[in-house]
């Protein structure tokens, strides 16, 4: 994926990706740095990354018999759309998918988000892919491109950021739109929301996981798993001819 998207969890305890032989990154959003750590606590109750995709969080981080002021805090969905990065650095194909926040306050003032990405599709190229679009997965093991994927494949996709705060951060609203400065859903992604909804707009996203499936469609690969190196690193591809 690659330009856009934010994080949750329980009281205990945030691309775009990592490695093969070289570590790649790539997501919908992929200006955002993966510096930091996960809490391993949090990592722990992610058992499936495909379910703690689409799943309900407030299922997961609200139990249904407490009452806190630290209740987790849900935004969204916001419509959104952005050009997908591949690990090769260009931009492979065009996506759509509904954004999902979960903001969770913890004890220790800090706060953890997540950031979903559900109902998603994609189709390619992206609206600024070079005449010849390396796949997605095609750098993700060698600085050599590995295939190309050709025009008008489409497809489905999934995933999450757990997003991390830098410290001493407050958080300055907590008003329903993506953009609680200019009260708007418009143009949605991950840094609008955390500057418009925290006193610091740089944060990291340590953790992520996207799943892209496309069917036949002729290709070589078609499922992609880009994720970061603690959610087991890159995976396959949506390829269509091997070689540039």
């Amino acid at each position: 994926m690659k330009r856009r998207l934010l994080t949750a969890l329980l009281a205990v305890a945030a691309t775009s990706i990592a490695l093969g032989v070289v570590q790649a990154t790539a997501s919908p959003e992929s200006s955002q740095s993966t510096a930091g750590v996960t809490s391993p606590a949090l990592l722990a109750l992610i058992t499936n990354n495909d379910l703690f995709s689409t799943v309900d969080l407030s299922t997961v981080l609200d139990p249904p018999a407490t009452t806190s002021a630290n209740a987790t805090q849900h935004y969204g969905p916001y419509t959104s759309g952005s050009t997908d990065s591949g690990t090769c650095g260009n931009d492979w194909a065009n996506d759509m998918f509904d954004r999902h926040f979960s903001v969770k306050p913890n004890n220790d003032g800090t706060f953890t988000v997540v950031e979903q990405f559900k109902n998603g599709s994609f189709v390619t190229p992206a609206s600024d892919s070079p005449p010849i679009n390396f796949s997605p997965g095609g750098c993700q093991s060698s600085t050599t491109p590995a295939g190309t994927v050709n025009a008008g494949i489409t497809g489905s996709l999934h995933g999450y950021f757990i997003i991390s705060l830098p410290l001493l951060t407050i958080q300055t609203s907590t008003d329903s739109h993506c953009n609680a400065v200019a009260m708007t859903n418009a143009n949605c992604d991950t840094a609008t929301f955390i500057s418009t909804h925290f006193s610091n707009p740089n944060y990291d996203v340590p953790t992520f996981f996207f799943h892209y499936s496309a069917g036949n469609q002729s290709l070589i690969y078609h499922e992609w798993k880009n994720a970061s190196a603690d959610r087991g690193g890159n995976n396959g591809d949506i390829r269509s001819t091997n070689g540039p």
